[in-house]
């Protein structure tokens, strides 16, 4: 029997949906955001309080846009710097919601990285980041296209919606200078399995495991001599259990205000990013162009950053100053 191009497409987005509810267990379950050199505490606490502000961070992942239940996160982090007994703290929080298949994913945590200057802005971090991991399976809506009612679905999935809780954590080494930076850092490192039930009396259990994550990623920023260019070159290393996937961005800012870049990710895609600066704020854009046999059915992956400093004072060169109303 010929397929069409309409029924080649239908194949692909069910069995990315099956793959999704049937190797779970072993997935991955971090964003893999091409925007990784903006969202430096998505995956490394120790990167918390790296600027002298209160730094907020919105990112919007939407990814195979075209498929129905594709992956989509949506994540916000706050941070900033505070001194403690003359030492140097970064802290900060992190939410994060992701819908992944029939799988809704909620994340929260506190960041704490504690910072040694080694040299004049220079800085080597370290950070912790506890919190919880909540997952729900849409097990209402599991079935298998064209497939007859008693057999649409397997005894090992659930039939009705599931959810739990567990505790979760990150640790990473971050070391920063004003032109480049670096970390490691692990993921989910209690590697934690989370325990699916309908109900708290419900009989039924199902368990979702969480692999621990490895990644470096480093950066830089490098001026262009006797010109207002800058080109700013960026990559992340990531190793799962059963997986490895590498990306990297090179940026190039002009009078630190519009950036354009290219990027590209290990047998997945190839990536167009702009930007621009605009006094505390920055919004980005990219785009993903899939370069493997999912590109059969999407015309790819978006993203959408923005990040905002709220300035924090300096109380002692200012404490007896006085603001005035039309600073405010």
């Amino acid at each position: 029997m010929k397929l069409s191009s309409l029924d080649i497409r239908r194949l692909l987005v069910t069995m990315a949906l099956l793959a999704t509810v049937t190797l779970g267990a072993l997935a991955q379950a971090d964003a893999a955001f091409s925007h990784a050199w903006v969202a430096k505490n998505y995956y490394n606490p120790a990167a918390a309080g790296e600027y002298n502000a209160i730094h907020l961070t919105l990112g919007s992942r939407m990814q195979w846009v075209d498929f129905r239940n594709a992956p989509m996160t949506f994540y916000i982090t706050a941070d900033m710097p505070y001194k403690l007994m003359r030492q140097r703290f970064g802290v900060g929080v992190k939410a994060e919601f992701e819908r992944i298949g029939l799988y809704t994913n909620t994340r929260i945590g506190a960041q704490v990285a504690y910072k040694r200057e080694l040299a004049k802005n220079t800085y080597l971090s370290v950070g912790v980041q506890p919190g919880i991991f909540s997952q729900t399976f849409r097990g209402h809506e599991a079935h298998a296209p064209d497939a007859d009612e008693e057999s649409s679905v397997d005894d090992a999935i659930p039939k009705n919606d599931v959810s739990g809780t567990a505790f979760d954590a990150n640790v990473g080494v971050y070391f920063s200078t004003p032109r480049i930076w670096a970390g490691v850092a692990v993921t989910h490192v209690t590697a934690p399995s989370i325990e699916l039930k309908a109900s708290r009396e419900a009989p039924d259990i199902y368990e979702f495991k969480l692999d621990r994550g490895y990644y470096f990623t480093a950066g830089g920023n490098i001026p262009i001599k006797n010109s207002l260019f800058e080109i700013q070159p960026s990559g992340m290393f990531a190793m799962y259990q059963k997986a490895w996937t590498a990306q990297v961005a090179t940026m190039l800012r002009y009078n630190r205000m519009l950036n354009i870049g290219v990027g590209y990710r290990h047998n997945d895609a190839v990536t167009a990013f702009i930007g621009v600066n605009l006094k505390d704020a920055y919004i980005g854009y990219s785009y993903d162009y899939p370069v493997s046999a999912i590109s059969k059915a999407t015309f790819g992956s978006h993203e959408v950053f923005v990040t905002y400093n709220v300035k924090l004072e300096n109380k002692e060169k200012n404490k007896n100053k006085q603001k005035s109303v039309r600073l405010m």
